[in-house]
This record gives structure tokens, C-alpha cells and sequence, in this order.
């Protein structure tokens, strides 16, 4: 019985310590997927701008730490996703209509027909 008690505790100290670890662990950033629909008539121009654009945003906006815009693979008619990843919840609530946003979204936004979101942390 002493040795099933010691081995209950053993095991659930462990749990404990690797639920500490991995509370510590885990990422504040945020990562916001929009995956792209664009118009009919749309070039392959307008869509590198649009991309090219998204990749600048890191240096205009602080809370941005990382954009990747090239696609591998894309299912139904959406070409293109655009991730970013911000450095937590507030960097991307105050995205939402900062000055960078509003640059971008000047040759985004007229060629996009319609985006899907996914705003991912732990």
C-alpha cells in the first residue's frame, strides 16, 4: 500500500512539474492567419504588392514580429494566406486601425474579395 501511495505521488508530482514547464514555456505572441480570395481581374502584380506590403508591416509596426506570405499549398479558391505574428494580445488589438494598417490596407483592401481570419495563442 506504502509503495502504491509513494507511487501515486510520484506521478502526480511529475504532472505538476511538467504543467509549471510548459505554462512557462508557452509563446505569449499571437499568430493571425487570413487566408485570401482576391477579385476577378486581379494581376499577379497587384497581389505581389499586396504581399510585399504585408512584409513590411514589422518595420512599421512594432508589435508585428514576423510575416510569412508564400503559400505551399491552398485549398478552394483561396491562393494566398497572409500569417503575422504579434507579440501578444495587445500588439494585435492596437493593429486595428493603427497608421500601418491603414498604409496597407491601401493596396490590399481593393483587390481583396474576401479573407477568412484565425487569431491563434496560447
Amino acid at each position: 500500500m506504502k509503495k502504491l501511495l509513494l507511487s501515486v505521488l510520484l506521478i502526480t508530482g511529475l504532472f505538476n512539474v511538467g504543467s509549471v514547464f510548459a505554462a512557462d514555456t508557452a509563446p505569449k505572441s499571437v499568430i493571425h492567419v487570413v487566408t485570401v480570395t482576391w477579385k476577378a481581374g486581379t494581376t499577379p502584380e497587384q497581389i505581389q504588392a499586396a504581399l510585399t506590403g504585408s512584409q513590411a508591416l514589422p518595420a512599421q509596426y512594432k508589435g508585428i514580429t514576423k510575416v510569412w506570405t508564400k503559400t505551399i499549398k491552398a485549398q478552394g479558391d483561396r491562393t494566398h494566406a497572409i500569417v503575422m505574428e504579434f507579440a501578444d494580445v495587445d500588439a494585435l488589438k492596437n493593429y486595428t486601425d493603427s497608421a500601418a494598417q491603414k498604409e496597407w490596407y491601401k493596396v490590399y483592401l481593393p483587390i481583396r474579395e474576401r479573407s477568412t481570419t484565425f487569431d491563434i495563442t496560447n
